[in-house]
């Protein structure tokens, strides 16, 4: 049976209501149980659950009959309705665990995923939102990357592979979080562009803030898995990454691909690209093994084909 409701955890938690009066003692500890963690739950095969709770299989079993559901089966399959982005990792590694399967094949499959993600991002590019995004990354005044969880540390890698090309790249994720980030993008504007990153599991940090950059009218291009994503309807420019993978929750490999397809060509339309380049090398040349006795004018020099010709000249002549 099944109710009209909006939610899964309010379908729930009204058939919980309705029965409270004739639930046993054991049954409505299994209830309080399902109303303070219905997310756990909903990923809880019915062993599992009776032993968190401390009952036997046979009482989890007669609770969902007792909430009118055929059995524990479609109870938890009503729990999970609404939750399907959010439980899929979970039982998609519930899944692989129950064939078990040797670590060289967990290697080839993983690996094989990440290829198989990575052409499928490619084939599936709009080449158009891609110009869109490279033209507002350096016509921005400010860039302000946004992404936290796992995203966190795509977006530092994100930050990295900009800052050589544009004049300030900031990171929002930090010790300080989010209020933090939030305060930071009050000083944003329309000259300035804020890109999100977030994939499934989507996290609100990062749609809070786009919604923010929004609101101080600043540019937003999302980097997230699909159409249906809650950062697209935020964007102005969208680029898609397919992410999906057996045994975690998402595949960075292609959003890291993605990302360094991305900060490659903003590198190679921006002005003083080699300049900047040379430059960057020079800031980190002690940290550089090998690079210690390498001559600051050598860093620096520009590749002949850069030089005038009339200087080239002047240059072999006094060499002579």
């Amino acid at each position: 049976m099944s109710t009209n409701a909006d939610t899964t955890g309010t379908t729930v938690a009204q058939r919980i209501a309705q029965a409270l009066p004739r639930l046993t003692r054991s049954h409505r500890q299994v209830a309080d149980y399902v109303l303070e963690h219905p997310l756990q739950v909903a990923t809880l095969p019915i062993d599992e659950l009776a032993a968190v709770v401390g009952v036997s299989v046979a009482t989890a079993n007669r609770f969902a009959r007792a909430l009118d559901f055929d059995g524990y089966a479609t109870f938890r399959a009503e729990l999970v309705r609404g939750f399907e982005s959010l439980v899929a990792p979970v039982e998609r590694l519930r899944g692989n665990l129950e064939h078990p399967t040797t670590v060289a094949e967990v290697f080839a499959t993983a690996l094989d995923e990440s290829r198989r993600n990575i052409e499928a991002t490619r084939q599936s590019l709009d080449y158009a939102a891609c110009e869109a995004a490279v033209q507002r990354i350096l016509k921005a005044r400010s860039v302000y990357i946004g992404g936290f969880g796992a995203s966190a540390w795509l977006a530092g890698l994100l930050q990295h592979g900009l800052d050589g090309s544009c004049n300030d790249v900031r990171m929002l994720s930090s010790v300080s979080g989010v209020t933090h980030a939030a305060r930071t993008l009050m000083h944003a504007g329309p000259q300035d562009l804020f890109i999100g990153l977030t994939f499934p599991r989507y996290l609100t940090d990062t749609v809070a803030l786009a919604q923010i950059a929004r609101g101080q009218g600043c540019a937003v291009l999302a980097l997230t898995d699909r159409p249906s994503s809650p950062l697209a309807p935020l964007a102005d420019v969208a680029l898609y990454c397919q992410t999906e993978t057996s045994y975690r929750p998402n595949c960075e490999t292609s959003v890291l691909a993605l990302i360094e397809a991305l900060t490659s060509a903003v590198a190679l339309r921006a002005p003083r690209a080699v300049q900047s380049a040379s430059r960057i090398l020079q800031a980190v040349r002690p940290w550089l093994h090998g690079a210690q006795g390498l001559a600051r004018a050598e860093l620096s020099a520009q590749p002949p084909s850069t030089a005038p010709a009339g200087a080239r000249k002047k240059k072999k002549k006094s060499s002579q």
